[in-house]
C-alpha cells in the first residue's frame, strides 16, 4: 500500500508540471492573441513548468542522498507546491492585468516558497548521517535562496519607468540570476549524480569530489555577474561567466569520461547531455554578449537573443530528460518500469536530432519563413513528450497490475534514483536519416517560399573566354541606394565585391547568379566573391520592399552580353505568377476551428499609467480562407493590440525587435519629436517609447521604417483609442481597423510592388477577409452600439456603412459631426468617411432583430472582404 501511495504521490505531484507544460503548450499557440506574450512564453515554462519541476524532484534526490526524510514530510512538500503554484498563476494574472499589487502577492508567495525549500532542505542535510554525495543537497539550498533575489528583483523592476536605468540593470541581474542561480546551480548539483545513473556507467571513487569547488566557482561567478549588472561595470560579467563556466567544465570533466562508459543511447541521456551542451553555450553567450556591450541598454538587447536557446535548448530539454528517466522509476516493478521505458524511449533519436538541429538552424541567418517552420517542427516534438508521458504512465500501471508481487518488501523502503535501463539501440541511423530530413524539408520548404533570401540562381549563365583576372569592387549604402550601383567588369574578369553595411537598417547585396551578402546590421561588412562575368546582372537588396525602394545596382560585362535583365520581380513573386492571390475565393468561409480577431473594446485600466510591451514578430497567417502570408506584426496579430485610455493617460511602449529587419513605431496619439522614440531598430533591439495622451480619439500607430507602405501593408499597424470627456457608456463598442493586403506568394510577404500600384488584393477589417461576415458580432435588439472605426491603410480610403442602419452620432477626427440626431434631433448619418489614418465612431440602435452587414461602401473593397455582419437578437 505504502508503494501505491508513494507512486501515486508522484503522478499526482508530476501532473502539475504536466499542467504548466500544456499551459505553455497554449499560450506559445495563442501568443499572437495574448498581451505580453513573450514574457508569457518564458515565465509559464520557467517560473511554471521548470520550477515546479525543480520543486518535486531535488526534494526526491534530497531524500535519497541524506537517506532521510524531510521535515514534515508530504505534507510540507505539498504546501510548498501549492504557495508557488498560486504565486505564479498571481504573478501571472497580475502582469496581464499590469496589476502591481497582485503581481506582488504572487512575487511574495513565489518567495516564501522558495524560502521553505531552502530551510527544509538544510534541516534534512543537518540532521542526516554522512554520506558521499550527502553535500550536493546543498547546491539545492543555494538555488533556493538565488530564487528569492531573482524574484525581488523582478518585482522591483516591474515598478520602475521604463526610462531608468536601474530598470535594465536590473532586468540583466534577474535573468542571470533566475537562470543560472535558480535554473543552473540546480542542474550542476544533480547531473553529479544523476549523469552516470543515466548512463549505467560506474561512478570512480574520486567522482563528485570537487562538488564543493563547483558550488563555489557558480556562486562567486554568479555573484560577479549580479554585482556587475547593477554598477553598470558590465566586462565583469566576463570574469563572473569565466567563473561559472568552470564549474561547469569540472563537471563536464567527469561526464564524458563516464559517457565513455555508457552502455547505449536512451532519450533521457540524450536529452540531458544536450541540454548542458546548450547550458554550456548560454554561459558563453551570456557572458561575451553582456560583458562585451558598450552600454546597458545593449546588453539587454544580447540577453534577448540569449534566451531562445537557453529555454529550449537547456530547461525545457532537462526537464524532459530527467522525467523521461525517473517516469519509469516511479513503476516500482520490473515490468512496469520497462513499459514505461519502451513508451518514453520512441523515437529517441529522432526527437533528439530535431529539437537540436532545429534550434541550431533556426539560430543562425536563415529566411524568417525557414525560422517559421523550424520552430513549428521543435514545438510539434516539444508536444509529443506529454502524449508519450501519458502513454508511458498508462502502461506501467497495466503492466505492474499484470506482474506478481514481490515476495518481499521493506516498509521503509526508500525510492532510489532508479536502477539500470536497457538503452535504447533500434534503428539508429534511420531515425537520423528521418530526422535530418525532417528538417532539410522545413529548411528547403522556407526557401521555397523565398528564394531570393537564400541566395538563388535565377539566371542562366552565357559563355565567355575567362580571363584569369580579378576586378574588385567597394560597394557601400547610402539610405535606400548601392554606392556605385553601376560596376563596371571586363567580361571574363571574376568580380570580387566588398560590400560594406553604411546604411541604418539590416541590407544585403544579392546577385541574380545567387550569391550573396547575407544580411549584415549597420556598420557590419562582406566579401562577396561573384564568380567570372559573362553577362551583364542584376543585383538587389533582397530585404523585402528594399528593391521596390531603389536599392537596386547593375554589373555591366564590358565586351560581354546581356542576362537577368528579365527578372525585374525576383523578390515580388506575387507580380511574376499571380502570388497567393490566385487563390483567392471570397465566397469560402473559414474552417470551422477559425478565432477571429476580438472586435470587442478592450476596457479600459483603472491605472492612469499604462505599461505594455510590443514584440516584433514575424508570423504566418492566414489573411483569407485558405490564403496565407507572412505578415510582420506587434504581438503576432495584424492589426496589433488595440490601447485604449482617456485623454492625460501616460503610455510606456516597450518595443522589442523579434524580427529578421530592422523596424519602428509612431505613435499618433502622442506628441513629442520622433528622432529617438521612432527610430528603427535591428532585429534583438528594444527601444522604449513614453506619450502622454493628450487629445481625444482613435489613433494609429504603425511602422515607420522605410518602406513605410510595405511595413503597414504586411501587418504592422494598430489603433488606440482615447475616450473623449464625458463620453456617454454603451452596451456594445467595437473596434473595425481596416487595411489592405497586397500578397505576395503564397506563405511569402508583402508584394511591395503591388503596394505603388494602390489596387489591393483584399481590403478587409481587423486583418483577415469577411470575417465577420461569417462570425457576426453580436448584440441586442435596443442595445445602444458604438464602432469605432480607423482607416490603416496605407493607400485606400473607408466608407464605413451599416446596411440596414443608420447613426444617430457621428464622431470624426476629433469633433462630434451628429450627437443625438443633431440640432433638430432627428438628423442621421449613413456613412463614416474616413482617409487612410483617418478615424472616429459611429454610434446607432438595432430596432429588430435581425443581420445587418457592415461594409465599406467603396463597394469594390466590399467585394474584396470589407465587410461583415451584425447579428441581432431578441
Amino acid at each position: 500500500m505504502r508503494s501505491l501511495e508513494r507512486r501515486t504521490w508522484y503522478i499526482l505531484t508530476n501532473s502539475l508540471v504536466g499542467l504548466w507544460m500544456l499551459a505553455a503548450i497554449v499560450v506559445v499557440t495563442a501568443h499572437r492573441f495574448l498581451p505580453i506574450s513573450t514574457w508569457l512564453m518564458v515565465h509559464v515554462t520557467m517560473l511554471g513548468a521548470v520550477s515546479t519541476a525543480i520543486i518535486i524532484w531535488s526534494q526526491h534526490f534530497a531524500d535519497t542522498l541524506t537517506r532521510k526524510q524531510p521535515p514534515g514530510g508530504r505534507v510540507v512538500l505539498g504546501s510548498r507546491l501549492a504557495a508557488h503554484t498560486l504565486g505564479a498563476i498571481t504573478v501571472v494574472v497580475g502582469m496581464i492585468g499590469n496589476a502591481g499589487s497582485v503581481v506582488l502577492v504572487g512575487a511574495i508567495l513565489v518567495g516564501l516558497a522558495a524560502l521553505a525549500h531552502s530551510i527544509v532542505l538544510s534541516l534534512q542535510l543537518r540532521g542526516a548521517l554522512s554520506s558521499r554525495f550527502g553535500p550536493l543537497v546543498r547546491f539545492y539550498v543555494v538555488a533556493g535562496l538565488w530564487l528569492i533575489v531573482g524574484v525581488s528583483f523582478g518585482f522591483w523592476m516591474s515598478q520602475l519607468s521604463s526610462d531608468d536605468p536601474m530598470r535594465s540593470r536590473l532586468f540583466v541581474a534577474h535573468v542571470a540570476i533566475n537562470l543560472l542561480g535558480w535554473v543552473g546551480t540546480t542542474v550542476l548539483g544533480t547531473v553529479i549524480l544523476f549523469w552516470p545513473t543515466v548512463l549505467h556507467a560506474r561512478m570512480r571513487p574520486g567522482d563528485g569530489s570537487r562538488s564543493e569547488l563547483v558550488l563555489v566557482l557558480s556562486s562567486a561567478g554568479l555573484l560577479f555577474i549580479v554585482l556587475a549588472a547593477l554598477t553598470d561595470q558590465l566586462p565583469g560579467v566576463l570574469l563572473g561567466g569565466a567563473l561559472w563556466l568552470g564549474a561547469l567544465v569540472l563537471v563536464a570533466i567527469e561526464g564524458v569520461r563516464q559517457v565513455k562508459d555508457a552502455s547505449g543511447v536512451s532519450y533521457a541521456a540524450l536529452s540531458i547531455g544536450a541540454a548542458v551542451c546548450w547550458l554550456a553555450a548560454s554561459v558563453v553567450l551570456l557572458a561575451v554578449g553582456v560583458g562585451t556591450a558598450a552600454e546597458i541598454g545593449a546588453a539587454v538587447n544580447a540577453l534577448a537573443w540569449i534566451v531562445q536557446p537557453f529555454i529550449a535548448g537547456f530547461a525545457v530539454q532537462i526537464v524532459l530528460g530527467a522525467l523521461s528517466y525517473l517516469l519509469p522509476v516511479i513503476m516500482g516493478r520490473p515490468n512496469a518500469r520497462k513499459a514505461a521505458e519502451r513508451e518514453l524511449d520512441r523515437g529517441a533519436v529522432f526527437r533528439a536530432v530535431v529539437i537540436n538541429a532545429g534550434i541550431l538552424v533556426y539560430l543562425l541567418d536563415v529566411p524568417s519563413v525557414v525560422k517559421v517552420l523550424l520552430s513549428l517542427t521543435v514545438f510539434a516534438v516539444f508536444i509529443s513528450f506529454l502524449v508519450l508521458a501519458v502513454r508511458a504512465i498508462v502502461a506501467g500501471l497495466r503492466a505492474r497490475r499484470a506482474e506478481p508481487a514481490p515476495a518481499t518488501h521493506t516498509p521503509g523502503e526508500q525510492l532510489t534514483l532508479g536502477a539500470p535501463r536497457k538503452p535504447v539501440r533500434r534503428a539508429l541511423s534511420g531515425q537520423i536519416v528521418t530526422a535530418a530530413s525532417v528538417i532539410l524539408l522545413a529548411v528547403t520548404g522556407g526557401v521555397a517560399v523565398d528564394p531570393a533570401a537564400a541566395g538563388i540562381n535565377t539566371v542562366s549563365a552565357a559563355t565567355v573566354a575567362e580571363t584569369g583576372h580579378t576586378t574588385t569592387i567597394d560597394v557601400t549604402v547610402k539610405g535606400m541606394r548601392f554606392v556605385p550601383d553601376t560596376l563596371e567588369v571586363p567580361a571574363g574578369d571574376t568580380l570580387v565585391v566588398n560590400f560594406t553595411n553604411t546604411g541604418t537598417d539590416v541590407h544585403d547585396i544579392t546577385f541574380a547568379n545567387g550569391t550573396s551578402s547575407g544580411r549584415l546590421n549597420p556598420g557590419e561588412s562582406a566579401t562577396v566573391d561573384v564568380g567570372v562575368i559573362s553577362a551583364d546582372m542584376d543585383v538587389w537588396c533582397s530585404v523585402t520592399g528594399h528593391r521596390a525602394m531603389g536599392m537596386v545596382a547593375k554589373v555591366i560585362a564590358v565586351g560581354g552580353a546581356s542576362v537577368g535583365a528579365t527578372h525585374d520581380h525576383d523578390d515580388m513573386p506575387g507580380l511574376a505568377d499571380g502570388g497567393a492571390a490566385a487563390d483567392l475565393d471570397f465566397s469560402l468561409s473559414p474552417e470551422a476551428g477559425f478565432v477571429p480577431y476580438d472586435a470587442s473594446l478592450p476596457a479600459a485600466e483603472g491605472s492612469s499609467i499604462h505599461k505594455v510591451s510590443f514584440d516584433v514578430e514575424d508570423v504566418t497567417a492566414e489573411v483569407a480562407q485558405g490564403v496565407t502570408q507572412a505578415l510582420w506584426t506587434f504581438n503576432g496579430t495584424a492589426p496589433g493590440p488595440v490601447l485604449h485610455g482617456t485623454v492625460g493617460d501616460v503610455f510606456e511602449v516597450t518595443l522589442v525587435n523579434n524580427g529578421s529587419m530592422g523596424h519602428s513605431i509612431d505613435f499618433h496619439a502622442g506628441v513629442l519629436a520622433p528622432d529617438e522614440p521612432m527610430r528603427t531598430i535591428l532585429p534583438g533591439e528594444s527601444l522604449e517609447y513614453r506619450f502622454t495622451a493628450t487629445r481625444a480619439g482613435i489613433w494609429m500607430y504603425h511602422c515607420s521604417t522605410m518602406p513605410m507602405s510595405t511595413h503597414i501593408a504586411n501587418g504592422m499597424f494598430g489603433a488606440v483609442v482615447i475616450d473623449p470627456p464625458d463620453l456617454a457608456p454603451v452596451d456594445e463598442e467595437f473596434v473595425l481597423v481596416q487595411s489592405e493586403f497586397y500578397l505576395g506568394a503564397e506563405g511569402g510577404p508583402v508584394d511591395s510592388a503591388k503596394v505603388a500600384t494602390q489596387m489591393p488584393d483584399i481590403v478587409a477589417f481587423n486583418g483577415y477577409a469577411n470575417q465577420y461576415r461569417d462570425r457576426p458580432l453580436r448584440v441586442k435588439t435596443g442595445d445602444s452600439v458604438r464602432v469605432w472605426v480607423l482607416d490603416a491603410g496605407p493607400n485606400v480610403a473607408s466608407s464605413f456603412h451599416v446596411i440596414g442602419g443608420q447613426f444617430h452620432t457621428v464622431w470624426k477626427e476629433g469633433d462630434y459631426s451628429l450627437k443625438d440626431g443633431g440640432s433638430t434631433g432627428v438628423g442621421g448619418a449613413q456613412a463614416l468617411d474616413l482617409a487612410p489614418a483617418q478615424g472616429g465612431f459611429v454610434e446607432l440602435t438595432f430596432p429588430e432583430a435581425g443581420h445587418y452587414s457592415f461594409v465599406s461602401h467603396i463597394m469594390s473593397d466590399a467585394e474584396k472582404g470589407a465587410t461583415g455582419v451584425f447579428e441581432v437578437t431578441d
